[in-house]
Parts: C-alpha cells; structure tokens; sequence
C-alpha cells in the first residue's frame, strides 16, 4: 500500500523482505454457479456490490450461468494478519482512504488503451437482446444484390429481418443508394453486418441507432439464424465471399490447420498467450524466442537474481518483464490439462475454477512499446519489425551480463563495384535477418496462374463468385538467386573517377549465426501505396546450406576503390570565420518530418528523406522513404559527407566545437561506462544522449578496448575457442560463427492481406514433432504450412 505494485503469492514475501514494507492490499475473484430457479433457469445476477475489481473477464465465461464475486482484504506482514474490507471502524481514515481508491481505480492496462492511436469500437447495447425474426431466411454464400435496387456492391444484412439493402452514397460517387437507411428508418431495426468483411475474426457491424461501428459479441450466433457459418467465411475485396473453397486452399484453414482434429498440447513449454486484441505478431515472436535455449538461460535461468536484484518498480525494468513472461510460458503453471474424471464434480460444487486460458502480455506489451508510435497503438503490426525492436532492447539492457541475441548477430560484407572503372570497395556491416526476395518469375505454375486472372477478372465483371484461389509456387533456389544477385546503387559517387557513376552491390555472409532468422519480402506497395501482400508459397528446405554464400573478401585481380570522400561544395558568400573550412548545419524543414514521423517512420529516415529531397515537402520525401526502405542504413542518423568534418581548422577551435557538454559526459559515466567511450559516443552522435547510448551498446567493442588500454590482451580472452570473432581493427559487433548447415525448428506465418490487419500463428519444433500456437490454444501440428511462412528460424547444425 506503499507502492501499489502487485504481486502474485509466491513473489510478496520477497517484495516484503527487500522493502520493508508490510501493508498489502489482497484482491481475490470467485467464479460462482448461479442458484438454479424452480423453473430451471438461471437466477437474475445479483451484484450487491460484489463486483468492484475492473478485472478482465474470460470471453469464454458465460454469465448467464455463473456469477463473479471479489473479495478484498489488508494483510499485515510478517504475521499475515488479515483484516476483512470494508472495515470503517478499526482502520485509520488514510488506510481507508487509500483502500478505496485502489478498488474503485480503472485499471492502467484500459488506461493505456485509451492512450492508444486507434478508437476502440464498443459493445452494441442491442447486441445481447436483439430479435431476430424467424421468417425461414437463408442467406446464399455469393451472389448477393440489394433487395431494392440492382447494386451488387456495399451491401449490408440486417441482423433482424435478413434483409440485403445498399449503403449510402459517397461523395466520391461510390456507395449505394441508402436503402438500408430507408429500412431502418421503416422498420426500427437497429444492425446490420456488411456482406464481404465476414471471416473467422469478426466483420463490420453498424448500428443505425448509435449511429456508430459496433462490436457484436453474439455474431456468430445472429449470423447463424440465416445460415452462415462464420468460422468457414472469407472476406474478398471486390464484396463476394466464397465460403465453398476447397480445404487446404484457403489461407486461414491452412496456416490454422483448421478442419484437422488437433491434440492439445500442455506442461512446460506448451503454454499460449490470450490474444488482447491484434497482439499475436508480439506472442508469436515471444514463443519462438523462448524456444530458444539462450533465452531461457539468461532470463527464465536467472529468475531468481534477477527478480532479487530488480529495481523497486519492477514494471519499469526491461529484464524483470522478460524473466516474468518466459517463467509464464516454461513454467506449466498456466497450461495444465482439464481432469476429466472432476468435470462433473466441479460443475455441481459451489466453487468453480476456470481452466487458464494461456497468459496475457498486457504489463510486457505496455513496457516494451513505451515510445514507439506504433507498437504501442492497438492496430496490428509487422512481426519481422517487432522482433528487431526487441533485439535492440536486448542489447541496450545485456551490458555487462550475457547477451542472448548474440545468436542471431551476423556479419555482412558488401562489394560494391563502380562500373566504368571496375574498381571495387569491400565493407562490413551487423545483421540480424536475412530478408529474401520473392522471385516472381519463377514461378513454377505460370500457365494455372495466367488461366486463374482470365477466370478472376472475368468473375469481377460479371459480379459471379470468385474461382478457386491459385497460389504461385516459388522454388526456394529461386528467392535464394535472387538474393545473390548484383543491385544498382542509387547516386553512386565513385572515388576513382572522382564523380558520380554507375554502381553495383552484392551482399554475401562475413559469418554465420547459431540462429539463421529469414524473412520472405511478401509485403510490398501498391500503385496507391497502400500496403499488401503477395500471396505466394515458397518451398523452404528443412536442411539450409548457405556455406556457398560465404564471403571472400578482396579477390586476386580486383583493385579497391580510394578511400576518398565525395568534394565539398562551398557556397560563395561565408557567414563567418569557419565557413571556409566546415559546412553549415544542413538546412532541414522540421515540419515535414515531423509529418512523417506521425506516420511511424524512424526519425533519423525522416530527416534523410527531407534533407536528400531538398525540403520540398512532406509527400516528396515520402516517395524517398519508399523507394530506401530497405537500405541497411535506412534508420541510421543523417551523415553527411565533408560535413564539420572534412576541413582541418586550428586544433584549438575543433575542440571546441566538438567538445560534449560536461553534464552529459557526467550522466553517462555514472552509468558505469569509461569517460573516453563517452566522449568517442557524443562525438559520433551530435551530443545527442539518447543516440550516444545506442552508440555505445551497439559498440561493445569500445567498451572492451577502453578497459584494457593499460594491460595487454591475452589472446585466450577472446573465446576462440567458442567461435567468438573479436575484429580489433575495425569497428564491428562479436558474432559466433560456425558453419553454414542449419536446420528449420520454427516460422511465423501471418494470415490477410497486409501487416496492417490480420493474424499471426508460430509453428515451433519440440521435442522432434511440430507444434502450433494460435493464441491460447497450442496443439500437435499435423500439416505445419512450412511453404505459406513469413519468418523463418533455422539452427545451425554442428558437423
């Protein structure tokens, strides 16, 4: 009652020893089975008060049947001397006071939600009680045109009647007539469901009266009553479902495996995560990662320090959140098998205790996405994005411990190659995903592709249902070719011509990791810039030999390109004294990137793309963002060449302009790291704190020389025996190489038609047999769709 952290019954002891603080706050909710009446129903909920914990309620707890009950009490520790609330009398007025304001508060989690970017859409009050008129109506899966008019397009079902009516009109031209308006404004009936957004996941429901999109929790049934079967929908862009596909087509059903009979999966590593709402890109990253031996090692291995050496607010620490999840999912507490033999039993008694569910992600989600625009929104995100984002938390928070993303840390040397004078430059740079294009062309179905447009368009104009889904089948070989092949480098500037010329690029491994992560590039722009996905299967290998793909540095016969910089261009009219010899700071329009930073783009990018489209607005630099997404250094701070840098001034007058403010060198050296690290971090980042901390967790190696300066290096310090690289003479992070042989054990796949919306599942490889985790629910895989993943994990395989 001191710091109003909560704690499970296992962990308050050690809260209580470590702080001193004695005074807890015990909340507790019962599930109670509702008093049967003489007639056989239920009894009316009566509250009284019972209810006072904003406390998540399980979807599937239906309350028509049981009835919730909370239960609060202060305990004196170390006696655990309980006193029953409300207790006015014995309690000082403050105690009370205090109480009451912890049992009535929100709880943060729906506060955090608010903060979000995204509306959320409420609960219908009609949605518990509407009528649904029993008038015979069956609703066809596909051909379907409003009731009034010939519209085949933006087409609404009224959830009472069954009726099928037209939208409004639209401005734009699109729309309908507004006869679903009409019939409302008629008949009084309040919902309605558009026809075309229907899939397993929900659809989208208007209600007239509320004058606003709602939630229906009884969807599935109201949709029932016409004859719809909602889990074997498909929502299709041009309006017209097809629920008649055939099995092991459709994406849902495949990457689901829905229509198999599944075994459930518990114990140790078998645990789900309830799905909070367009979260399963964060719990499907988290369950690969804690497959992962290094993971469980550094966070679920050390719970017991780590929980003992956590900060007092331990929600504020990154490694305390991480020991917490991965001791929820390795544990089995949370994913125990129902006993059979008691089902009975427990539904006659008076106490009842729900099955776990899985375990949820709300404090870890609300930490880890503290600050990015994105992530802590509610609307879905981008796995492969989400992963990177906590490879870099894990680096930030692993100084002077293990680091456990040292498995998937790779290096890369780039050849680049100038194409008149055929001279070359060799440079390395730390990777952690090997993206992969997809290669299109080389598709082995091209002639069922072709005849599947000519039937699809001919569908679409013809408003008939859609034929039978034809994926493109891309040989692995394929993509891995591509990735392999020469890409043209933009405003190539060659220092051997000493101007801007032609020149290539190809990439190759400079080491192997433990862990090979490969993303398939299945998401791309459209021609409205609107983000999709290709709909493709690439046959990924379970074996993965990647060994050709090692590099081999400068080759006999290849000269290497000057280590020149690109000339500085001086304007003619200098402002000051050091105008001759250091360029002015670039001039940057702020506004338009902050413009496109609302949009979730990295800041450094934004700046990038404004600078390098020479401020002329936010939609030009845009375009830019674009067109260098995929730039290695895409989100690296703006560097320009020449810049303060390049002209040598008095050595007198270059200290002082490139002195780090002593309060800043202060605050990081009280965090343990050396003064000249420090300096050699501000210097690299403008004296910009935040950067300057990102430069030294993402140099190490700086850390390391600093401490060693005054004594001399044993060589067997360097681990290379364990296949530990340290490159002494270049900057560049330690990786363990080995090998290029790896084996599959894990993929996400996502389901829709872009990152923005849609599902994730994971499919793991446990103790030799395939397991899929879909939120909660975690079974035996008995069709892993290994050709329809996104992400891939392959273990390197020890020769």
């Amino acid at each position: 009652m001191s710091s109003f952290l909560g704690f499970g019954r296992e962990h308050v002891e050690r809260h209580y020893r470590k702080t001193g603080q004695s005074v807890y706050l015990h909340l507790k909710r019962h599930v109670k089975q509702k008093v049967t009446a003489a007639s056989g129903g239920a009894l009316p909920r009566c509250i009284n008060g019972k209810i006072f914990l904003d406390l998540e309620i399980d979807a599937d707890f239906n309350s028509d049947d049981y009835e919730l009950e909370d239960e609060a009490k202060l305990v004196i520790f170390p006696d655990h001397f309980e006193i029953a609330l409300p207790n006015i009398e014995e309690l000082p007025a403050l105690v009370t006071i205090a109480c009451d304001a912890v049992l009535n508060s929100k709880s943060p989690y729906r506060k955090f939600e608010q903060e979000s970017w995204e509306e959320e859409l409420q609960v219908s009050k009609f949605a518990s009680n509407l009528v649904q008129l029993d008038n015979g109506v069956r609703i066809p899966p596909s051909g379907w045109k409003c009731a009034k008019c010939e519209l085949r397009e933006n087409l609404w079902l009224n959830l009472t009647d069954g009726s099928i009516l037209c939208g409004r009109w639209f401005c734009s031209g699109s729309g309908g007539n507004g006869h679903a308006l009409e019939h409302h404004k008629q008949m009084g009936y309040p919902l309605v469901v558009k026809l075309g957004t229907i899939t397993p996941d929900g659809a989208d429901v208007y209600s007239f009266d509320e004058e606003e999109a709602v939630l229906d929790p009884h969807l599935a049934k109201h949709l029932a009553h016409f004859g719809i079967d909602m889990l074997q929908m498909q929502g299709t862009e041009n309006g017209v479902m097809d629920n008649e596909i055939k099995p092991r087509v459709n994406e849902w059903e495949v990457i689901q495996e829905t229509g198999l009979k599944l075994k459930p999966m518990f114990g140790s590593g078998y645990t789900g995560f309830r799905n909070q709402g367009n979260s399963s890109y964060l719990s499907t990253v988290m369950q690969v990662i804690f497959s992962i031996p290094e993971f469980q090692r550094a966070y679920v291995g050390n719970l017991t320090r780590i929980f003992d050496y956590a900060p007092l607010d331990p929600t504020q620490d990154f490694s305390t959140q991480m020991a917490k999840l991965g001791q929820g999912l390795l544990s089995g507490l949370y994913s125990k098998p129902p006993v059979k033999c008691e089902l009975i039993e427990q539904v006659m008694k008076e106490e009842h205790k729900l099955q776990p569910k899985g375990i949820t992600t709300q404090m870890f989600k609300a930490f880890v996405s503290r600050g990015h625009t994105e992530f802590s929104s509610n609307r879905q995100q981008d796995a492969q994005e989400f992963f990177l984002h906590l490879i870099n938390l894990v680096e930030r928070n692993s100084i002077g411990s293990e680091n456990p993303s040292d498995v998937f840390r790779f290096l890369v040397e780039e050849r680049t190659q100038c194409c008149q004078s055929r001279k070359v430059r060799y440079t390395e740079r730390v990777d952690y995903i090997m993206q992969l294009p997809v290669a299109m062309e080389a598709a082995t179905n091209k002639d069922e592709l072709i005849a599947y447009e000519l039937k699809r368009r001919e569908a679409e104009s013809s408003k008939r249902p859609p034929p039978e889904i034809v994926r493109a089948r891309i040989p692995f070989s394929a993509c891995l070719q591509a990735f392999t092949e020469p890409d043209n480098v933009d405003d190539f500037w060659s220092s051997a011509l000493q101007a801007k010329s032609a020149g290539v690029k190809t990439s190759r491994f400079a080491s192997f990791p433990e862990y090979l992560v490969i993303q398939i590039k299945k998401f791309t722009f459209g021609l409205d810039w609107v983000p999709k996905k290709l709909d493709v299967a690439v046959e990924m290998p379970d074996i993965l030999d990647v060994n050709p793909l090692r590099a081999k540095g400068l080759q006999p016969g290849e000269e290497e390109l000057p280590n020149l910089a690109p000339p500085i261009v001086i304007p003619d009219d200098p402002k000051d004294r050091f105008r001759n010899t250091f360029m002015e700071a670039p001039d940057i329009d702020e506004s338009s990137v902050m413009q496109l930073a609302e949009m979730g783009f990295p800041l450094e990018a934004c700046r990038k793309a404004v600078y390098y489209t020479g401020s002329m607005g936010a939609e030009i630099a845009f375009n830019w963002i674009i067109t260098h997404m995929e730039d290695p250094d895409f989100a690296e701070p703006l560097n320009i060449s020449g810049y303060a840098a390049s002209a040598q001034p008095s050595h007198g007058v270059a200290a002082k302009l490139n002195q780090p403010p002593e309060e800043i060198v202060a605050l990081i050296t009280s965090m343990g790291f050396q003064r000249n690290v420090a300096f050699q971090a501000l210097r690299a980042t403008n004296n910009n704190l935040e950067r300057a901390l990102d430069w030294i967790f993402a140099h190490p190696e700086c850390e390391d020389e600093a401490a060693n300066t005054s004594q001399s290096v044993d060589d067997e310090n360097h681990q290379q025996s364990n296949g530990i690289l340290t490159n002494n003479e270049q900057e560049g992070a330690r990786v363990k190489d080995g090998n290029g042989r790896y084996e599959l054990i894990a993929f996400i796949s996502h389901i829709g038609t872009s990152t923005m919306s849609g599902h994730y599942v994971c499919h793991i490889k446990k103790e030799g047999r395939w397991v899929i985790y879909n939120d909660h629910k975690v079974s035996a895989s008995e069709r892993p769709p290994k050709d329809l993943g996104y992400l891939y994990f392959y273990h390197r395989i020890d020769c």
